[in-house]
């Protein structure tokens, strides 16, 4: 709810504060007088796209604040949160400056701001209805929204299940591209793990192969050098010395008085390790007598692992997992069929649902939309438009989150004239009216809204401006209603009243806005009933109105 809008050398104004209040706020005043000024800057302040030229001739700057309830809970506390503003206080603070060069800057509770965030602040602060309304009312991306807000409809399953069918489709989509690339490779996938499967490589196999291929070419040559070391140990290579040795040192051990006991356990034990050494060299000898055809078998198998290395270009010791991880993809190609047949009932599933939900929200669509077009034909009666047609169009559309329903608002302002777009049928003040009506029909509860009708009693007078007047008051029984008129039908009915006028110096024309209290509420009301010159009469015609 906007309470106080602080106005400082914008256009012709040069100082102007205005403290607002709950209900019915009528501003009046000869055409000309400076009322739309006001808008240009409460939407200025608000982001909204306006002209470039407002700053007051012969300042240097001009600005403008603005000051809104915010009650906890309020949506703006959502955008203030996102932005990294501070939202302790119930008072939302807006302010902005323009040059005279054409630079702007704004800031929201006393922080810097872009531009953007005061729009998308003023989307859940203000709104404008007018002759030129195309923020809301008659623009037609948002006529699914109001339809589904009239009804009191529930969105929320059917974005749920619009995420579900996505999300299957999605799932069966990646199923299919992936069981497509591996049938694309799927015969060369087959060829790579039967020709692993043909050599079966295992780790440390090719490193065992290579060292015992070195051994068996060298196996000549190292069973020469091994005949020599046999020949030196045996019988007439060392044995010879190591028993003539011990001969001499038994002869010697009977003298010696067990002296020489151990010398001669050391030379047994010589004896013993002696066997040995001959058993282990023996051994390796007849290990190098290779079947005449087993080198060429061990250089084959060697060949094969490390060709299957080089066309995988993988080390020999990793051909296992790969061999493992190839077969692995097999077998998901394998069982693709069936992951693709279950993926595929989940996505059906989701469509169902989805579809059951769609279509449910459709049917209620068209009740809502009858009981809108019944609402409206109610509204319009009293606003001297009872010959006229208002028709909410549910179409099929595109499927979406929302729902696969197009909703369109079109009239027809005279019976059998063809219905079409509300902006385009209506004239100025046929316009005023339906947009008042469809404000009537659609506001439950004005939300915190601050709502702001511009001349949208124009072209209408008498019983018709009453009937206005009565529904902009109907409006801001729940909240905060704004208007802009020249209707005394209108301005009897507000609950708080301005007086917009200028004011001619020697220099320089200006704009003020002055608060009325009852006595200046009745010469104001005259005043719009019978021009310039005000009569008792009229003052007795004002007090009439005012009075109901």
């Amino acid at each position: 709810m906007l309470r106080s809008l602080e106005i400082r050398d914008i256009l012709i104004i040069d100082r102007l504060a205005l403290e607002f209040q709950p209900g019915l706020n009528v501003l009046t005043g000869e055409t000309g007088a400076g009322k739309s000024i006001l808008l240009d800057a409460l939407g200025f302040v608000l982001g909204w796209r306006g002209r470039a030229d407002l700053v007051r001739a012969g300042a240097e700057q001009g600005e403008v604040t603005a000051s809104f309830d915010l009650p906890e809970g309020h949506p703006c506390r959502e955008v203030l949160e996102e932005a990294g503003i501070g939202a302790e206080e119930e008072e939302l603070l807006l302010r902005r400056v323009t040059t005279q060069g054409g630079r702007k800057t704004a800031w929201v509770n006393g922080s810097r701001v872009p531009a953007e965030v005061l729009r998308q602040l003023s989307e859940r602060l203000v709104e404008l209805h007018g002759q030129h309304d195309d923020r809301g009312l008659l623009n037609p991306r948002g006529h699914r929204a109001l339809l589904d807000a009239f009804g009191g409809l529930d969105t929320g399953p059917l974005r749920a299940a619009w995420r579900a069918r996505r999300e299957a489709a999605a799932r069966l989509d990646a199923a299919r591209q992936a069981a497509e690339a591996l049938r694309e490779e799927e015969e060369t996938l087959r060829a790579w793990v039967a020709e692993l499967e043909a050599v079966a490589p295992e780790a440390g196999e090719e490193e065992a192969l290579d060292r015992q291929r070195r051994l068996m070419k060298d196996s000549r040559g190292l069973q020469e050098r091994l005949a020599e070391a046999e020949a030196a140990l045996s019988e007439e290579g060392i044995e010879p010395f190591l028993n003539t040795a011990r001969r001499a040192l038994e002869r010697v051990a009977e003298r010696a008085e067990g002296a020489l006991d151990a010398a001669l356990e050391a030379l047994d034990r010589a004896f013993d390790r002696l066997g040995d050494v001959q058993a282990e060299v023996a051994r390796f000898r007849e290990g190098l007598d290779f079947d005449p055809f087993a080198l060429e078998r061990v250089e084959d198998r060697l060949h094969a692992i490390r060709d299957l290395s080089r066309k995988h270009g993988v080390l020999p010791d990793e051909l296992p997992a790969l061999a493992e991880e190839l077969a692995g993809r097999l077998q998901a190609l394998d069982a693709s069929e069936g992951d693709l047949k279950r993926l595929g009932e989940e996505a059906r599933a989701a469509e169902g649902a989805y579809g059951a939900l769609a279509s449910s929200l459709s049917g209620e669509r068209a009740s809502a939309a009858a009981e809108l077009e019944r609402r409206m034909a109610e509204e319009l009666a009293p606003l001297k438009m009872e010959r006229a047609a208002f028709t909410v169009e549910v179409a099929p559309g595109e499927a979406g989150p929302e729902g696969r329903d197009s909703v369109t608002f079109l009239v027809a302002t005279n019976p059998g004239a063809p219905a079409g777009a509300l902006g385009k049928i209506a004239s100025g003040g046929e316009l005023s009216r339906f947009l008042l009506a469809l404000k009537v029909c659609l506001t439950r509860g004005v939300d915190g809204l601050t709502l702001i009708f511009d001349e949208i009693d124009r072209g209408v007078g008498g019983a018709t401006a009453a009937a206005v007047g009565r529904r902009l008051a109907r409006l801001a029984a729940a909240g905060q209603v704004l208007v802009v008129t020249h209707s005394p039908q209108v301005a009897a009915l507000g609950q708080h009243h301005w007086r917009v006028e200028k004011r001619q110096g020697a220099a320089e024309t200006l704009t003020n806005v002055a608060p009325l209290d009852a006595g200046a509420r009745v010469d104001e009301i005259a005043r719009m009933l019978s021009g310039d010159t005000l009569t008792e009469a009229a003052r007795e015609a004002a007090r009439a109105l005012m009075t109901g």
